[in-house]
């Protein structure tokens, strides 16, 4: 087991821990198996609506934090006008690992997506995109294989979701067994849904990413409002085609913080001690030098612990933050030491530019990543 290193740093006072998903209770990974229960027998801390519901429509808005939602209401009436509350995402609060979640019903512990970019097979695998150094990993890293669990309970639900993502690495990762229904223009969302509802489906899932683009590209300004107002007007739009059965159910995968332009790199005491790195920003994980991991984790605390929960893989492990403690295979997939961001930072991979040039991210446990949305209503 990944546990038995007694690697650890020092603690972490408790008014600045971070809060941990409700893996036993409102969280996006419970949402799957609790809305496929009869009704009368679903979890109570489902929205009312979708508790007592025949058919559900679970609709997801890709970054849709519960924080960023409060504090623009005003712009989202249709949003507003649900009944539910706030529900935690899961660790780490990244597309990958949340939507594997949702859709899998299943901790990270077991589905195994620990992060945007992990270790595979002696390299590190972007999970969003299927690549490494070497490109397209669909061969080499099988997506059935690195994630084997069926979505929805092996049900074949309708995916309503873009049309490029077909075939996809992710999508057949997070999403295999499931028939996708694409779509090209988001408008096209609300049309679908009335069809496949039309057909009798109990279940229908549908996506849209729009907001967490958005928010990566520039950040929590104009943009990012037309966008909330896009999913807000489809929610409307949702809600007015629902049969008298079935309920809409609105959640989200992770929230967003503004960092800006702040990224912090390593300095030269602890980028000396580490291999390579993977994660993200916000939730970095660094791999150290052969015999050289209590070194980085005092290293890397010295330098960061005033930003940053500084943590090692097994202290994460230990307080079961990925929902269970790691098969000694998946503990393989992350680093030794991971550098949590606390204040509004991202933690630069010189090996990945590309996300160092992201306005908003996500990743950490903070309030405004973890809480997401948990909304319902009938028509």
């Amino acid at each position: 087991m990944v546990g038995a290193s007694t690697l650890v740093s020092e603690p972490v006072e408790p008014a600045l821990s971070p809060q941990l998903p409700d893996y036993g209770g409102a969280c996006i990974s419970g949402l799957a198996p609790g809305l496929s229960r009869p009704v009368g027998s679903r979890p109570a801390w489902l929205p009312s609506a979708a508790a007592g519901a025949d058919r559900i429509v679970l609709f997801v808005l890709d970054g849709l934090g519960w924080l960023q939602l409060q504090d623009r209401a005003e712009l989202c009436p249709a949003l507003a006008a649900l009944d539910g509350g706030p529900a935690t995402s899961v660790a780490p609060t990244t597309t990958a690992a949340a939507l594997t979640s949702i859709t899998t019903g299943a901790v990270p512990a077991d589905h195994g997506l620990l992060g945007y970019r992990m270790a595979v097979g002696g390299e590190v695998l972007n999970i969003l995109r299927w690549t490494t150094s070497s490109g397209d990993a669909r061969d080499s890293l099988p997506p059935e294989e690195v994630q084997p669990l069926a979505a929805f309970g092996g049900r074949r639900v309708p995916v309503v979701t873009r049309a490029e993502f077909a075939g996809s690495g992710f999508s057949r990762a997070h999403l295999a067994g499931t028939a996708m229904v694409g779509w090209r223009s988001a408008a096209d969302i609300p049309d679908l849904i009335n069809d496949l509802l039309g057909r009798g489906h109990p279940l229908v899932y549908a996506y849209y990413d729009g907001i967490d683009h958005s928010a990566h590209e520039e950040g929590l300004g104009p943009r990012y409002e037309k966008e909330l107002r896009t999913a807000d007007e489809l929610v409307e739009r949702i809600v007015a085609v629902l049969p008298s059965d079935t309920a809409l159910v609105v959640t989200a995968d992770h929230g967003q913080v503004d960092v800006g332009s702040a990224n912090v790199e390593l300095p030269r005491s602890a980028e000396r001690l580490v291999e390579f790195r993977s994660g993200e920003g916000r939730f970095r994980w660094l791999h150290a030098r052969p015999g050289r991991r209590e070194e980085l984790l005092r290293a890397a605390t010295d330098a960061h612990g005033h930003q940053a929960w500084v943590v090692s893989r097994e202290e994460v492990d230990a307080a079961r933050w990925f929902g269970e403690r790691l098969p000694e295979a998946l503990g393989r997939r992350v680093g030794d030491v991971a550098l949590v961001a606390r204040d509004p930072v991202g933690f630069v991979d010189p090996t990945f530019p590309a996300e160092a040039r992201m306005v908003c991210r996500h990743g950490s446990l903070t309030p405004e990543e973890l809480l997401v949305p948990l909304l319902a209503c009938t028509r």
